[in-house]
């Protein structure tokens, strides 16, 4: 476990938070502002709003550098679990149908979600996915995924 890691209660659920996986998104500020604040002190505010809503836009973090857990082990059937690897190899092979859906984040990533490989330029397929965030900037030093870099850069795009 990373010494910066975080995490956060508000009794009902753990949320925890992963700096060095954060892309800095900022899906989490902009859709629950009240719950994840950057300019405060904790930056997350459990008592923001309800459990539901935290956990709905932890879902949407492009790099679950936001994950949850229930601290009632009784619930932890309602979150789904985070798989292995191997797991998720199978998991994606189960897939069909699901189309493969691409966000540019604004002055940010590609989010890309779905069912899908990355392929390096050797042709060896690195990894079956369902999310990830790929590099727009150029400045990411683990390319051709996105690390958050864009921040440190001020990277903007004209074409968001």
């Amino acid at each position: 476990m990373d010494p910066n890691d975080r995490s956060y209660t508000n009794g009902e659920i753990t949320v925890h938070w992963k700096p060095s996986t954060c892309i800095h998104a900022t899906t989490c500020y902009k859709e629950l502002g009240r719950v994840f604040n950057p300019r405060h002190r904790p930056w997350v505010n459990m008592k923001g709003a309800g459990t539901d809503k935290i956990i709905e836009i932890i879902k949407k973090c492009p790099t679950d550098a936001l994950t949850y857990e229930w601290n009632d082990s009784s619930k932890e059937s309602e979150k789904p679990q985070q798989l292995s690897d191997e797991a998720l190899s199978e998991s994606v092979e189960k897939m069909t149908g699901k189309p493969v859906e691409i966000r540019i984040m604004k002055n940010g990533p590609y989010v890309v979600e779905g069912d899908f490989s990355v392929t390096g330029a050797d042709g060896v397929e690195k990894k079956q996915m369902v999310m990830t965030s790929f590099c727009r900037c150029g400045a990411s030093e683990d390319m051709p995924f996105c690390d958050g870099s864009h921040r440190i850069d001020n990277f903007t795009s004209s074409c968001d």
